[in-house]
């Protein structure tokens, strides 16, 4: 004999109903993420797949599969545009670009965050009003400013650029983390022995580390994609970088997709990579405001 008690008013199916909803919610939700995944991913695998044809079947089977798979695009991309050397010049530019981003907006977050000084507002008012600033806007200065200092048609000319204009989106993006870290952390490492430079070496930038992730690859992604900068101060072939050597597949007259497109696929590479390193800490920086306890 079934001695559940039952609420008066509540329907005898009331609960089996209450259990199939949220299976139906899920199930829905679960499907419109896959479409999205779906969605998200196919310019990628389009882009891949679009690489291993010649032109003319571009022009013919834009969607389809290869009706054969050209695996020497890659080859004759590689070595018609000089894709090893456009390689190494970015990524000396890139990862100068990032390396002193990454120092220097770790050094101005860690006083703007556990500091107080009379001039802090302003100075992180600063920082703010710099991303409001269109980047392409100071092409012409920053090119006559370059030629005077003759650092046209060198590393230094791309590195600087780049470097102050990740600098107010990583300084914001550090100061905001690090400001959430509790204070008795700090005062405990001072009751420690634990000086001001022992407190940001080994505690400060250990527990950034998601947030350092996210700048790298904010900051890592504008250097590796530009294409305006490196087009306005570099004109030596030597020193091109690889979005100027993947313009040269096309002219005023055609473009050969196939080649393009494998210099493209190439060139994607390394930001999966470097995505793929970092995923982990992103997600946790995104989350990491998200529980408290």
């Amino acid at each position: 004999m079934n001695n559940t008690a039952v609420p008066l008013g509540t329907p005898a199916g009331s609960s089996k109903a209450g259990r199939v909803r949220p299976r139906y919610g899920a199930a829905i939700l679960w499907t419109l993420l896959t479409l999205y995944g779906i969605l998200t991913l196919y310019p990628f695998f389009w882009l891949v797949i679009s690489s291993f044809k010649t032109t003319a079947e571009f022009y013919e089977r834009p969607f389809a599969l290869p009706s054969q798979w050209q695996f020497d695009n890659f080859i004759n991309a590689w070595d018609s545009s000089r894709l090893g050397n456009s390689f190494m010049n970015s990524i000396i530019v890139s990862i100068g670009s990032l390396l002193l981003t990454l120092f220097i907006a770790s050094l101005a977050s860690f006083v703007l965050a556990r500091f107080r000084f009379k001039a802090k507002a302003w100075v992180m008012a600063f920082f703010v009003v710099g991303m409001l600033i269109p980047i392409h806007s100071t092409l012409v200065p920053l090119f006559i400013l370059m030629k005077q200092m003759s650092l046209l048609n060198t590393y230094w000319a791309l590195i600087l650029p780049y470097t102050a204009f990740a600098l107010p989106t990583a300084i914001f993006i550090l100061t905001a983390y690090l400001v959430s870290v509790p204070r008795d952390i700090e005062e405990a490492a001072f009751m420690d022995g634990t000086g001001v430079w022992g407190l940001f070496l080994r505690i400060m930038l250990p527990m950034s580390t998601p947030a350092l992730a996210t700048v790298t690859i904010l900051s890592f992604l504008h250097a590796w994609n530009d294409f305006s900068f490196a087009l306005v101060f570099i004109s030596k072939t030597d020193m091109k970088t690889l979005p100027l050597s993947i313009a040269n597949f096309a002219d005023g007259y055609q473009t050969d997709y196939g080649l393009t497109l494998a210099a493209m696929t190439l060139a994607v590479i390394p930001t999966v990579i470097m995505y793929l390193l970092f995923q982990d800490q992103i997600m946790k920086g995104m989350t990491a405001g998200a529980v408290k306890g």
